[in-house]
């Protein structure tokens, strides 16, 4: 039985990427930063983060591939992009056509971060993570908030819905609805879980702007999720986002001014 509630559908369109373009372009550069960089990111993963067109690129079907790979020395590199000091986004219906990645290892986000993370650090900015899948569950969608006093794989405040399905046999509509005091999960325009203001146990830092993230990770912490050999991962693996689309809210920006 679906017990999901379907919610008023989404009104005007603010700010849309289509990722149109040839094969092997890199995505919008108005509009995405390639964050480099390893170390684990916080919770033992295994991927190098890079700029290059071979961790991300626009694959000339209207899509834009983030791609995990293993490189002859054994290096797992992916991509991780963000619309940091070019796009913010703040309330409204945020959402992504995305076709996750396969096998256990794999863990594809979609997700914003405050703007003012780098005067107040996190968590204290807040975190929405509109969709997290790991490849060890494969048919469930995560969504979570992380704020002071709730941060981290074991302590954010989230959700997981069983969709029933393997998710990266097709593309699925990944999304919420952000409202000043109430964020709200969807799965295909279907509302699966809610979480307001009084669900947390600390402040609620979801009142002003976010950038928008799209990444790739490999391996890491999660329960049931980590591999210890990249070698037995079956890379490449590939993220396909064929679009992100806001509606309602309000978009600040270089990106939103074009």
């Amino acid at each position: 039985m679906d017990t999901r509630e379907r919610l008023p559908g989404a009104g005007g369109l603010v700010w849309a990427d289509e990722f149109t373009g040839p094969a092997g372009r890199l995505p919008d550069q108005g509009t995405w930063t390639a964050e480099r960089g390893g170390g684990g990111w916080g919770d033992g993963q295994l991927q190098h983060y890079t700029d290059s067109a071979d961790n991300a690129s626009i694959d000339g079907h209207g899509r834009l591939a983030i791609t995990a790979r293993r490189t002859p020395d054994g290096t797992v590199t992916s991509a991780r992009l963000v619309t940091k000091e070019r796009l913010s986004i703040r309330y409204g219906r945020i959402e992504a056509s995305i076709k996750v990645p396969s096998g256990v290892g794999t863990w594809p986000a979609f997700w914003m971060l405050g703007t003012d993370i780098d005067d107040v650090g996190w968590p204290a900015c807040g975190e929405i993570d509109v969709m997290e899948h790991v490849g060890s569950n494969p048919s469930t969608v995560h969504g979570t908030l992380h704020g002071p006093g709730y941060a981290g794989l074991a302590g954010g405040v989230g959700h997981a819905y069983d969709a029933g399905v393997h998710l990266a046999a097709d593309f699925h509509v990944y999304g919420v609805d952000w409202a000043p005091d109430r964020v709200s999960w969807l799965l295909d325009g279907v509302a699966y879980a809610s979480s307001g203001r009084d669900d947390v146990p600390g402040g609620w830092p979801f009142a002003h702007d976010f950038y928008v993230l799209l990444n790739l990770a490999v391996g890491g912490d999660w329960p049931g999720n980590h591999v210890d050999d990249p070698a037995a991962l079956g890379l490449p693996a590939t993220m396909l986002v064929d679009w992100i689309r806001v509606h309602d809210g309000t978009v600040r920006g270089t990106a939103a001014q074009r």
